[in-house]
Order: C-alpha cells, then sequence, then structure tokens
C-alpha cells in the first residue's frame, strides 16, 4: 500500500520542521503510533532505529535506517521483520515568504496478509496523524523566524 499525504503550510523554516522529523528518539512524545525509538548507531547522517508500532492491537517491533538529507528530506526503510519491504519519506518543502510545508510518503508490505489487511485499515489516518502531531509540535517550540 503506497499512501501520500501533504500538511499545510507552516510559518517556519525547512531546518526547523526537518529537525522536528530528525529527532527520532523524541516520536514516543508527540507521536501516538510511536510506543518506542532507540538510535542504535549513527554514522554520517544515518541512524539505525530500533522502533516499536502500535497500530491499534498490532505491535510492530523492527529496526530501520534513516537517511538524512537536512533540510529537505528524510527516508526510512527497513526490511525487518514484520516487514517485507517499509519507506517511508518525509519532505520538507520551502513555501517562499511563508515557510514551509511537510509531507510524508509512505510504502509498506508486511510478511502477514492478515497484519497487512489490519494495517492497510490504519495507515491513511495514521499518516494525517503523523503530520498534524509535527504540525502541532512545531508551533509549540518552534519560534516564527525573521521575515515570516
Amino acid at each position: 500500500m503506497v499512501i501520500e499525504k501533504v500538511g499545510g503550510t507552516l510559518p517556519f523554516s525547512c531546518e526547523q520542521v526537518f529537525d522536528l522529523a530528525a529527532d527520532i528518539e523524541r516520536y514516543p512524545e508527540f507521536l501516538r503510533w510511536w510506543i518506542s525509538a532507540r538510535i542504535q548507531k549513527r554514522e554520517f547522517n544515518i541512524c539505525y532505529v530500533e522502533q516499536v508500532l502500535g497500530l491499534g492491537p498490532i505491535r510492530l517491533q523492527f529496526v530501520s535506517k534513516a537517511t538524512l538529507h537536512r533540510p529537505e528530506r528524510i527516508d526510512v526503510t527497513s526490511t525487518d521483520s514484520p516487514f517485507r519491504h517499509f519507506n517511508l519519506s518525509w519532505l520538507v518543502a520551502a513555501i517562499p515568504s511563508a515557510g514551509c510545508r511537510i509531507s510524508v510518503a509512505a510504502e509498506l508490505e508486511l510478511q502477514s496478509g492478515f497484519l497487512q489487511h489490519v494495517v492497510n485499515q490504519f495507515l491513511p489516518a495514521s499518516i494525517d496523524d503523523i503530520i498534524r502531531a509535527v504540525e502541532a509540535r512545531a508551533r509549540s517550540i518552534c519560534a516564527v523566524p525573521k521575515g515570516l
């Protein structure tokens, strides 16, 4: 299943919003689907992350690789069980004289057909929730840069 969602315009710099999305270990503080996220290893712009996601009654524990392309993109991938493949991209686009906009594109295939069916029911709403949560976090902790 492939999902792409775009958020609203935020009056912050791309760097500010990127830094929120790149602060992976804080995800459980503001993203309701994240139970835990722990960086196991860092190599330059790559983080290896052990995560546990909760989608309704389902718990998905896996290791992912997050490649940080500051300030415009974060690509997260995994082939760790329970996935056949998992790709999630955070995109931060500048909106001239207004700030920026965040979007999320996700594609995942689970090894279990049953789990895939369950996740397909939750995924569109969960991506919307992720975008709204990042936007709310940005509004609560970021200062509006001068000139916006």
